[in-house]
């Protein structure tokens, strides 16, 4: 011991450099606390210091003390200083040797408490909505705006993402590593691409909530589109979706949930990466051990391709591919906009004028917003120069509804919009469902994958006002296309020409 009470071996400049670390960590961690506690605060940043960094450089500090300690005792060993040939030596008869035990275990208990509440505190941050959405503000920015409108808001990031078990949260917090590294040197590709390949199976986190044995009636839906003319003309149709259940059997059973039964296996491989484009499915029944594979005869794929992909086992993914990141097109925007009345609709072509500006390339968010309100404004003043006066209430709450509507789900920035994140859900404006279901996949002994209408959905009213269809029978009515186009609708998908901007 020297005449400071501590060991010689702490008189070294690392040992002094690790203690100050230590110290001044420490006093930054209280004073954090302290204000923690008697302030309201809503910072992910603050969070991520107190919890994560603050304790990381403490640890550090910490690390330093023993560490310039052993440094010093190496060099006195190898120059024979003081004659210090072996470890030091603890000797608890000696009072200053008892009373330095008893402060480095009684220190080491509380730490590895405190240590233990920190490590704690900071899983369950590293785990929060708040963590995975506002800490990267740039970068996660489209994806946290559509998960807090989306019905999975109250459900935690993690729950979908990483699920239950060690194993797949040692996984994620390994690609986040790099994640963190990416969004620190700018090197993030924009837009951030759909991780498909690191999700985890939907039957170890969504059927957590929704199981497959769980019986699912038909529903009801209206769907009320606006047609791009003046008097932004509505168009209704009423279907019933076939959403189906467990209870369904047989290869063209009824029920879109069908697909997951527990009894039917229906295995696919994609040409693409991001599974849009299905050329090979397999289809085996549990019960009868029967296996049927479709090929697109349109563009099969070749047997050596068939050899080097991976089949990917169908699950609830696979069509509600965004179950929590939806971004509209401004055509749906619209739509919704104006049943819900938060635009006028005596506004004249208030749909047309209002895609097309939303559709416009812009450098920024701020861009966008400037130009929202100075198109709309300036299309009304020169051509309806009345209504200006008349409708300014309207005009003024339409820029509003659109500013706001494609701060939602436009991100110049990100470049992050609806064509980037394509969602399999129906076949409207995205190809969905006729991956498989365009009538083109076949099997060798002729039967082809179905390309009815009726086995998903049946119309049960149809049509604009005063001149609405309604079904006569179970069976629904035939397709009506709101435009006169004959039979094309019959010999091409929606989502040829309805890319979400106009027809």
């Amino acid at each position: 011991m020297s005449e400071s009470g501590l060991p010689r071996l702490a008189h070294n400049k690392v040992t002094a450099l690790g203690g100050m670390i230590a110290l001044a960590t420490l006093m930054a961690i209280i004073l954090m606390i302290v204000a923690d506690v008697l302030t309201e605060r809503s910072n992910p940043y603050f969070d991520i210091i107190l919890l994560i960094i603050l304790p990381t450089i403490l640890i550090f500090g910490l690390l330093l003390i023993p560490l310039g300690m052993w440094l010093t005792w190496r060099r006195q060993r190898r120059t024979r200083v003081d004659e210090i040939t072996g470890w030091p030596v603890v000797d608890l008869n000696l009072p200053s040797h008892r009373n330095a035990t008893l402060v480095f275990v009684l220190g080491t208990v509380v730490f590895i408490l405190l240590s233990s509440f920190g490590v704690y505190q900071a899983y369950h941050y590293s785990e929060s909505v708040e963590f995975c959405g506002e800490l990267c503000h740039t970068v996660m920015q489209p994806q946290y705006a559509a998960y807090k409108e989306s019905s999975h808001a109250r459900v935690s990031c993690t729950a979908c993402h990483v699920g239950y078990g060690a194993d797949w949260y040692a996984k994620s917090k390994l690609s986040g590593a790099y994640q963190v590294y990416a969004t620190l040197a700018d090197v993030f590709p924009r837009p951030i691409p759909t991780p498909i390949e690191n999700l985890r199976p939907a039957r170890e986190t969504c059927e957590q909530c929704h199981w497959p044995e769980k019986h699912y009636s038909g529903r009801v839906r209206e769907f009320v589109h606006y047609r791009y003319d003046e008097a932004n003309t509505p168009w209704y149709l009423e279907m019933l979706i076939k959403t189906g259940g467990d209870e369904s059997e047989g290869l063209h059973a009824s029920g879109i949930h069908w697909h997951i039964n527990k009894d039917v296996l229906i295995e696919y491989a994609a040409r693409d990466e991001g599974r849009q484009d299905i050329p090979w499915v397999r289809y085996t029944n549990g019960r009868t051990g029967e296996v049927v594979v479709f090929q697109d005869t349109e563009a099969p794929l070749a047997e050596e391709s068939l050899a080097g992909k991976e089949l990917r086992r169908m699950d609830c993914l696979d069509c509600h591919n965004r179950p929590s990141h939806v971004f509209h097109s401004p055509d749906h925007l619209m739509d919704r906009l104006l049943l819900t009345g938060r635009i006028s609709k005596a506004l004249p072509e208030i749909k047309s004028i209002a895609v097309n500006v939303m559709v416009s390339e812009y450098d920024s968010a701020q861009e966008a917003h400037e130009a929202i309100s100075a198109k709309l404004r300036s299309y009304y003043a020169s051509e309806y120069p009345g209504l200006s006066e008349t409708h300014s209430v309207e005009v003024d709450s339409a820029v509003v509804a659109v500013q706001h509507a494609f701060a939602r789900n436009i991100f110049p920035g990100m470049k992050a919009q609806w064509s980037v994140y394509p969602s399999n859900i129906g076949h409207f404006s995205d190809i969905g469902c006729m991956r498989c279901h365009a009538g083109y996949h076949r099997a060798e002994d002729g039967r082809t994958i179905t390309h009815e209408c009726n086995a998903c959905h049946t119309i049960l009213a149809q049509g604009p006002v005063g001149d609405i269809e309604v079904a006569e029978s179970q069976e629904g009515s035939e397709f009506r296309h709101p435009e006169d186009i004959d039979k094309a609708w019959l010999e091409m998908g929606c989502y040829e020409c309805h890319d979400g901007t106009q027809p």
